[in-house]
């Protein structure tokens, strides 16, 4: 990998983490459009710490304080019931699905799930499913309506991204919706809950870069430094147009680039 293919990488990692289109079926299929070799899941894994640190800059003052009214919560009872006390529990119990899930599917994520052919279908399917949580979801539910049984079924749908195409931010903003929480509500939730599972997997896979099997350094470095600056744009635009529009316009890409995709694979024009 070279600088050039770490600065394209990095601007498609930055555009579609926080997009409900899948960050790491993007980084599958535009090597594969360019002739580029495949990243792999570890390097796809790590240059999302970048994203992260935009998440973590743009959402700062929540961090701050959910974090220490959480700490406070644990001696002081009255706080246990504050909406940032709860929010605390909800994100870390709302992480143990994905991270278990992680560590028992790690072996077929880094590989089989790897197929364009899955890809190219989950990013349809999910599409679909999208659509359908946007017309049948109530959106009347705000943060502050937000319960440990929520929490955990928003958690549960976090866990379903390990298959590329599936889309984290997607399946969290679809699971939340179905359960009547505004767009905004779920994008703002969605941010916060990706903040452990991301930095977990990340951390976890660092232990290959720069090693025989694994990405190299130099490129990871520079990608993981631009898909920071692109992704922070990419929350702000989010958040704004989540406010105001429907999701369709994610849902209409996601089946375009899918049977696009699997067209492609068809005709033998690109290879799984």
């Amino acid at each position: 990998m070279d600088v050039l293919q770490a600065i394209v990488l990095g601007i498609v990692q930055g555009l579609t983490e926080f997009l409900p289109i899948s960050s790491s079926a993007h980084l599958l299929i535009v090597p594969k459009l360019l002739d580029w070799p495949d990243p792999g899941a570890a390097f796809t894994a790590v240059i999302q710490l970048g994203t992260m640190l935009a998440v973590l800059l743009f959402f700062w003052r929540d961090i701050v304080r959910i974090s220490w009214t959480w700490l406070r919560s644990l001696r002081d009872k009255e706080l246990r019931s504050s909406l940032d006390a709860r929010m605390g529990w909800y994100i870390i119990l709302g992480t143990v699905p994905i991270s278990v899930a992680g560590l028992l599917f790690a072996d077929a994520i880094e590989g089989p799930a790897r197929n364009l052919w899955l890809n190219a279908s989950m990013l349809i399917v999910f599409g679909l499913i999208l659509l359908v949580a946007e017309q049948w979801g109530s959106k009347r539910k705000e943060l502050e309506d937000l319960t440990l049984k929520d929490g955990l079924i928003i958690g549960a749908w976090q866990m379903l991204p390990l298959i590329p195409g599936a889309s984290r931010s997607g399946s969290t903003l679809t699971g939340a919706m179905f359960l009547g929480y505004t767009r905004e509500a779920a994008a703002r939730y969605s941010f916060l809950l990706s903040i452990p599972a991301v930095v977990l997997s990340g951390i976890f896979e660092m232990r290959h870069v720069g090693d025989g099997g694994g990405p190299p350094l130099v490129p990871t470095i520079i990608c993981t430094i631009v898909s920071f600056i692109v992704g922070y744009a990419s929350i702000a635009w989010l958040l704004k147009w989540v406010a105001k529009h429907s999701t369709n316009i994610f849902v209409i890409y996601r089946v375009f680039a899918g049977s696009l995709l699997l067209t492609l694979l068809s005709l033998g024009v690109i290879t799984p």
